[in-house]
């Protein structure tokens, strides 16, 4: 069971559209790791869409479904091979959820009291008086490190990538596989988070950290609309972007813009030290938002064409996806079969 190569695993939640800040932090290096195992020889990756994950919060079905298509579609346009990786829906593999219940017997309560988004809205609640701690919280919420657990445990990823944020979930897959291996079987590796200090956050359209729940997005392929020019629409949100009022002429300086910030997570060195010295010398804010379109223009443009192709024909895409429900499900079965024998879950006896 146990392998010394590595078994790369990502899960993306199927709520929202892609913007740059899931291009720049998750789908452009994520792809990169994917292609370098592969031409390694060393490993191998799983990549997931997250839509039992999503209807913890989002109680949309029309949401639920048109983010599905559209990160899909993205993911694939951006140069994820389904070939190379395994490239499948949460939903298609009816063992995680399965896998999920047998972790949550064994799971302590206590480890989910500490988990950080259920700490953080019990906290919103007892900020409010004659409130339960548990007002609004779903078991879903509650149990959600389980259900991540499972996603990870199933297919024994070594190595997941992670924001800072996502660390402890991690950490609490493990713990949920040490103490399954304890008390049955050593079935499951022990993940490990991966962090990049050197991936970006990008700062989005009011200076804040680029966030659906902030509402500040500068989409990557438009809005998931495939009627809607994307070009356009990413040119729209990159002049919407906060400037101060100092005039044109006047020096700025580059490292207290979001315009800059964004535009180094595009550029080389090179580029960079040039247009910070435009910045010192004075520049407009329109030249300044103009050099940042056609610099992040110049990267994803040659994406665009296979997205809008994707987005315009959904069959593609469930196909691709059933591909990769096919692929990861033999490894699935395989799994839950072992889990199942190692708590006692097993035919009586073998049948002629």
């Amino acid at each position: 069971m146990m392998s010394d190569k590595q078994r790369i695993l990502t899960g993306i939640t199927t709520t929202g559209i892609p913007h740059l800040g899931n291009y720049v932090g998750s789908i452009r290096p994520a792809i990169a790791s994917a292609k370098e195992a592969f031409a390694k020889g060393d490993g191998d990756a799983f990549f997931f869409l997250a839509d039992y994950h999503g209807i913890i919060k989002c109680f949309d079905p029309d949401e639920i479904h048109r983010s599905t298509r559209a990160i899909a579609a993205t993911w694939i346009a951006c140069g994820l091979d389904p070939n190379e990786v395994t490239f499948y829906r949460q939903s298609d593999i009816p063992e995680i959820p399965e896998l999920a219940w047998v972790l949550n017997c064994s799971c302590a309560k206590g480890l989910m009291n500490r988990a950080h988004a259920y700490k953080a809205a019990v906290d919103q609640n007892l900020a409010k008086e004659d409130t339960d701690p548990d007002f609004g919280i779903s078991m879903g919420l509650f149990g959600y490190p389980v259900l991540m657990a499972a996603d990870i445990l199933m297919f024994n990823a070594t190595h997941v990538p992670v924001g800072k944020d996502q660390i402890q979930h991690i950490e609490m897959a493990r713990d949920i596989a040490g103490t399954f291996n304890f008390k049955y079987k050593p079935l499951f590796v022990e993940p490990t988070a991966v962090v990049d200090e050197n991936t970006p956050l990008l700062t989005g359209l009011d200076g804040r950290k680029m966030s659906k729940s902030y509402g500040n997005t500068i989409p990557l392929f438009g809005d998931g609309n495939p009627q809607i020019d994307p070009e356009k629409a990413l040119k729209k949100a990159i002049m919407q972007i906060v400037t101060n009022s100092q005039l044109p002429e006047e020096p700025k300086n580059p490292d207290d813009c979001n315009i800059f910030e964004i535009y180094k997570a595009f550029a080389t060195q090179d580029e960079i030290n040039a247009l910070a010295e435009q910045y010192r010398q004075g520049i407009g804010w329109g030249d300044a938002k103009e050099i940042l379109f056609e610099k992040i223009n110049s990267e994803i443009a040659p994406y665009r064409a296979r997205y809008l192709e994707l987005m315009n024909n959904p069959k593609e895409l469930e196909e691709i996806l059933q591909m990769g429900a096919v692929k990861a499900r033999r490894h699935a079965q395989k799994q839950l079969d072992k889990t199942r024998r190692a708590i006692g879950i097993k035919p009586l006896a073998k049948l002629k």
